[in-house]
């Protein structure tokens, strides 16, 4: 069974990691290890009116459904197995992705798990996909970015495309995910693709 941890901060489009993880917990051969910011928790109630109690956690609170395949981890729970690089895992997706967890991520500091299991998955040189969701982006944003760039993370901007003619943001909203399960060859049949 492949492994994929999921972070969810607190900037903006939190619809993303939600409908990421609804797809995820579809998926009989993958196990999932969640960890929820305290502003990724507050971004859902704000957004999507969600509430989620990042210490007493429940899967149905955030997608409608339960499913052991996936596991939650607390953002303070330092010693989670995401947080040692002998925990295998085929990486990690953090969406979306506050600036604040780029710079932190890009500078090495871990304040909480989603930063260190994203550093470790850099030092063990798996697959990390970052989905930033800021506008406009700063001289400091871009640079934090290439930064992670340069280290091999997959910089994967929620920016929806329309070739597929969405009629309806849940299109739209497909199209970004279909682009963070190609970074790890899954398919969910989420979207038409270009040319088929």
């Amino acid at each position: 069974m492949k492994r994929l941890i999921v972070g969810i901060t607190g900037a903006s489009a939190v619809i993303y990691g939600v409908r990421l993880l609804e797809v995820l917990a579809r998926q009989e051969d993958i196990e999932v290890h969640l960890t929820i910011s305290t502003a990724g928790a507050r971004a859902l109630w704000e957004e999507l009116q969600i509430q989620v109690d990042i210490n007493n956690f429940r899967l149905e609170s955030l997608s409608g459904a339960s499913s052991a395949r996936v596991i939650y981890h607390h953002e303070s729970d330092i010693g989670a197995a995401i947080a040692s690089g002998s925990f295998r895992t085929e990486g990690m997706i953090v969406v979306p992705c506050s600036m604040g967890t780029v710079a932190s991520i890009a500078a090495g500091i871990s304040r909480n798990l989603i930063h260190r299991a994203a550093d470790v998955c850099i030092k063990e040189r798996r697959r990390l996909v970052i989905v930033p969701r800021e506008t406009p982006l700063s001289a400091l944003h871009l640079e934090n970015m290439l930064k992670l760039a340069q280290l091999g993370v997959c910089i994967l901007p929620a920016m929806p495309g329309f070739y597929h003619f969405p009629k309806t943001v849940d299109d739209q909203v497909n199209f970004v995910v279909t682009k963070i399960l190609d970074q790890f060859d899954i398919d969910a049949g989420l979207i038409q693709r270009w040319k088929e």
